[in-house]
């Protein structure tokens, strides 16, 4: 056995309740890893260590879990199950082998949906868990039938729950047929036969499991077809080569909380979900070379030239920042330099780590298949590659979700910009999710992120991490005006003082330009009424007067600017004179050019279930949206439209509501188009009345 055919790197994902990270909890204590299990109430799991995890009881970042348990070293990874966190576990499904995934048995959620989709794009080899069967009305039967409905796959039981609801005490081992049942206060487990009420149901679905391995070898549905039977190493066989060619999904079951079932599924992790190497032999890790483009295929083997992806970045306070990678070839050294070949640079790393959740330990080499932590890199973040510079390659990243939501950021004390500034540049290293800018324009502070929770756990973490608080308010939009007709005007500044005076006479006439035409400036001057070398300061004094309109104050665009005739004095004639008089002419002929308001118009793309789509329609209707189209993907509709930013800045939770959380949008900016009078309306009182407060 290789080292890479020892390793199981598993995905545990699902939405928000399922019990992942009890279900990962139990695992390390049925492993005996762990010498108790703690529990999210209590605010005790391995997995969610960060404070905002422990006061609102469930997983916000991917946790990575390592150990080893018969001769097997797994890594864990429990993902986030809210949709504000995606970006994690996508990233994370990008590098896992297998997936466990965790079913409650109040009911699949949306979000899974979304975790499927991902899962069956990477073509990864599933286990699922229904949990939680010691729940007040709790029926294996119905969470699976709801299941086979939902992700529309051959699910096949392979254990099977042994009691009901409070009374549930273990889990038949359909492949084994023995009941197993955990050993009190102790990781252990103990084989029982199976009850005599459960017989017949149990030697059903032992039937069905039978059956349906046989279909994946042509040897075993022979002998199936002559004896009517399969040992129990030969079910065993087609379960392993049905789980890892994906024609089926094995289910398995019990309580997460009450360690019911597990053991059964860590040994079905170990035997039926793939190594890295088997999984290289279905999806190869391929990338393309950094200068020619050309596709590059790497081996997942130890003796091939080092190259892994790093799928997470996390800043710890006392560790600093840890870089989480997946090997993908070659033997990657603590301490050692290595090429980034997205970043074109080289790096020293530092040490290397193996995690269980908070907790390290130090390791002197990873090599090809595993997962590991390096500490202390600059210039490397998520989604980058590593290699060596003699054999460079690079990854394709993962395609994440630009963030849709914004908000404005108000620090309560004025002192505190910088450190705001300095924090959020750090959190959003961590999430890929997250975008923070200064918007020059509106002299804002502005935090995106891919739904309002997202931005207040981010704001939460700012606060206990970087101890500063902020105020979010709705962004600013950027309008901007324009004219519609042309209009001349002079612009005259004269002024006497002591010694010399400023004398500036220019004659400016403004045409409307097509939309994003954006700014032209002709001179137009003859027999030398102004002077040569005061034109660039006219053109700089209309250009000064263009970042504010008449009309609210925004940014003037598509207008071309033509400097005609004019006058000037020998003496008091200068470039700030000449300025200043532009200035004064642009904004005279302005009022006479018809000026309007521009709004801003993104492109929206809104995914959303056929039986929904009526809602989302008729609400980006009332939003002044304008639907171009709509395409099929799967059971949902896309409906692409065009919408006014201001009237979509809040549309997230709308659109949660309208989809029971089943709906997702994206949105890039599009153009500006001529704002409605109730809108021109709106925007000029809100500018006079800042104005006002501005000047009292």
């Amino acid at each position: 056995m290789t080292h890479s055919q020892s390793i199981r790197n598993v995905v545990v994902t699902s939405y928000v309740g399922a019990g992942k990270t009890s279900l990962v909890e139990a695992l390390l204590f049925s492993a005996g890893v762990t010498s108790s299990m703690g529990t999210n109430a209590n605010g005790n799991t391995v997995a969610d260590f960060e404070a905002e995890e422990i006061q609102h009881h469930h997983s916000m970042s991917t946790a990575l879990l390592q150990y080893e348990y018969k001769e097997t070293f797994l890594n864990l990874l429990d993902t986030p199950g809210s949709l504000d966190f995606f970006a994690d576990t996508k990233n994370t499904i990008h590098v896992a082998d297998g997936a466990v995934l965790v079913v409650g048995t109040s009911g699949i959620r949306s979000e899974l949906d979304r975790v499927w989709e991902y899962i069956q794009t990477r073509e990864l080899p599933c286990l699922i868990f229904i949990n939680e069967l010691d729940k007040e009305r709790a029926k294996f039967d119905t969470t699976l039938a709801e299941i086979q409905e939902a992700l529309e796959a051959k699910c096949v039981p392979i254990a099977y729950p042994v009691g009901e609801e409070a009374s549930l005490r273990g889990v038949v081992d359909l492949v084994t047929q023995k009941a197993v049942i955990p050993v009190p206060n102790s990781h252990k487990v103990q084989e029982e036969d199976v009850p005599a009420d459960l017989k017949e149901k149990v030697a059903e679905l032992r039937k069905q499991l039978v059956e349906t391995v046989a279909e994946t070898n042509d040897d075993l549905v022979e002998k199936y077809l002559s004896e009517g039977d399969l040992t129990q190493e030969e079910v065993l066989q087609g379960l392993i080569l049905g789980t890892k060619t994906r024609q089926f999904i094995p289910v398995l079951c019990g309580s997460a909380l009450l360690n019911l079932g597990t053991t059964v599924l860590q040994n079905t992790i170990i035997q039926c979900l793939p190594s890295p190497e088997e999984r290289a032999e279905v999806m190869q890790s391929a990338g393309s070379h950094p200068q020619t483009s050309e596709e590059v295929v790497r081996p997942m083997d130890a003796k091939e030239p080092l190259s892994g992806y790093v799928f997470k970045t996390t800043i710890d306070p006392f560790m600093g920042r840890l870089t989480y990678l997946k090997i993908c070839s070659g033997v990657l050294e603590a301490d050692s330099t290595f090429f980034n070949s997205v970043r074109n640079v080289k790096e020293k790393g530092g040490h290397l780590y193996y995690m269980q959740g908070k907790k390290s330990t130090q390791t002197q080499q990873a090599k090809a298949g595993e997962i590991v932590v390096m500490g202390k890199l600059k210039e490397t973040q998520t989604g980058d590659t590593i290699c060596t510079d003699k054999a460079p390659i690079v990854f394709p990243a993962v395609q994440l979700r630009r963030p849709v939501m914004s908000f404005a950021l108000e620090p309560k004390s004025k002192g505190d910009i910088d450190k705001v500034s300095l924090g959020l540049h750090k959190l959003v290293e961590e999430d890929a999710c997250l975008e923070f800018i200064r918007n020059d324009e509106t002299k804002e502070m502005l935090l995106s992120g891919v739904g309002q929770t997202h931005i207040e756990l981010t704001l939460e973490k700012l606060r206990r991490k970087y101890g500063v608080d902020v105020n979010l308010h709705t962004p600013k939009v950027a309008y901007r005006e324009t004219i519609q007709k042309m209009a001349q005007a002079q612009g005259k500044h004269k002024k006497q003082t002591g010694g010399h005076g400023q004398y500036g006479d220019c004659w400016l006439q403004l045409d409307p330009l097509p939309r994003n035409g954006g700014f032209e400036f002709l001179n137009k001057i003859v027999g030398g009424v102004i002077p040569r070398n005061f034109i660039p300061a006219v053109e700089k004094g209309v250009v000064e007067a263009m970042h504010e309109g008449i009309l609210a104050g925004f940014p003037v665009v598509d207008v071309q600017v033509k400097v005609y005739d004019g006058s000037h004095h020998p003496v008091d004639s200068s470039e700030m004179a000449f300025k200043v008089a532009a200035s004064m002419g642009f904004k005279k002929a302005m009022e006479s050019a018809q000026p309007v308001l521009l709004e801003p118009i993104m492109n929206v793309e809104v995914t959303a279930p056929d039986d929904m789509v009526g809602a989302v329609i008729g609400d980006l209707n009332s939003r002044r949206g304008r639907i171009l189209g709509m395409d099929t993907k799967g059971h949902n509709q896309i409906v692409k439209a065009v919408v006014p930013l201001a009237e979509i800045l809040k549309y997230a939770p709308v659109l949660t509501s309208i989809t029971a959380g089943k709906g997702s949008y994206s949105m890039e900016f599009s153009g500006y188009e001529q704002a409605p009078r109730e809108v021109v309306n709106k925007v000029v009182e809100e500018y006079k009345a800042e104005k006002a407060a501005a000047s009292s």
